[in-house]
């Protein structure tokens, strides 16, 4: 895609993010979208140079080093296959030393999910998104020799990465580690809440993390909860629980009526705690994967 078709792009993301995994179509996002290495495009027009088809790929430094790229947007707006083919002919020229592709589809796009399983995409995991509407949090008191620190921008990112990095070391789909370079990018992002981001400490080491992060469901203000990692060892403690409120309670001290997360399917354990906690299941996706011949 050329430069110029950029705006007519995002207006197609933007009219479409509906029906497909919106994770990378808000305007934030899109407001500085540009196709480049990183972000290989494709766009396919009817006769009159409308957009009826687009595929766009995100292989940026966290997708490189795990060696995939994640689709920001895979449509057509017309029933045919055939559009989907050729825009898939066209990002596959862009995954050179990649070993799959991958993308997240609502369970509720049937018609998507039949085009991949045409183009011999198939199901690594699920996720699901979970609400909380109750704003009440309940009493929760930390253990003996253990803290909850806020996060302190330009001190701890080492730290946050070292706590995710290990807890999520099995976690399918999350196994690629981040850099504090990358948490430092998050820490500057607009939907960062300034104590949202918290840090569980046992005897002055750091074993657990939570984040709390501005965003919108239904066209209203939540607060999005995640990552939450325990680290090895510490794992079935009833520590997640605790950061669980412990954010829950952040969220009701900042006004917030709604809470969100996802989680992965596979982790059950995680689900049921969500459950508990109050959470309830309202949209789930599947992530097909499209593995690269070597």
């Amino acid at each position: 895609m050329k430069r110029e078709r950029v705006k007519d792009f995002v207006e197609y993301c933007k009219k479409y993010r509906n029906e497909v995994d919106d994770s990378f179509l808000y305007e934030e996002d899109l407001k500085e979208f540009e196709p480049n290495t990183e972000n290989p495009t494709y766009i396919v027009t009817d006769q009159q140079g409308g957009i009826i088809g687009a595929a766009s790929l995100i292989i940026d430094e966290y997708n490189r080093r795990g060696q995939q790229a994640r689709f920001r947007i895979f449509h057509s707006e017309n029933d045919d296959s055939s559009i989907y083919k050729e825009l898939m002919v066209s990002v596959l020229q862009h995954t050179e030393g990649l070993k799959k592709v991958y993308i997240f589809i609502p369970l509720n796009n049937k018609p998507l999910i039949e085009y991949m399983e045409q183009l011999d995409f198939s199901v690594e995991r699920h996720a699901f998104l979970l609400v909380r509407e109750d704003s009440d949090v309940p009493e929760w008191d930390l253990p003996q020799d253990y803290i909850i620190k806020s996060f302190t921008p330009g001190e701890d990112e080492g730290i946050w990465s070292e706590v995710r990095n290990a807890g999520f070391a099995k976690l399918k789909g999350n196994e690629t580690p981040v850099t504090p370079e990358m948490v430092a990018k998050m820490v500057s992002s607009n939907d960062y809440l300034e104590g949202g981001m918290k840090i569980l400490y046992h005897l002055g080491k750091p074993v657990g993390i939570v984040r709390g992060a501005d965003d919108e469901y239904e066209n209203a203000p939540v607060m999005n909860i995640g990552p939450l990692a325990i680290i090895p060892g510490y794992q079935g403690l009833g520590l997640g629980r605790l950061l669980l409120r412990a954010s829950l309670q952040f969220a009701k001290e900042k006004n917030y009526t709604k809470t969100i997360l996802s989680v992965n399917g596979e982790n059950e354990r995680a689900q049921a705690l969500y459950i508990k906690e109050g959470f309830r299941q309202v949209e789930g996706v599947a992530c097909y994967e499209y593995v690269l011949n070597a």
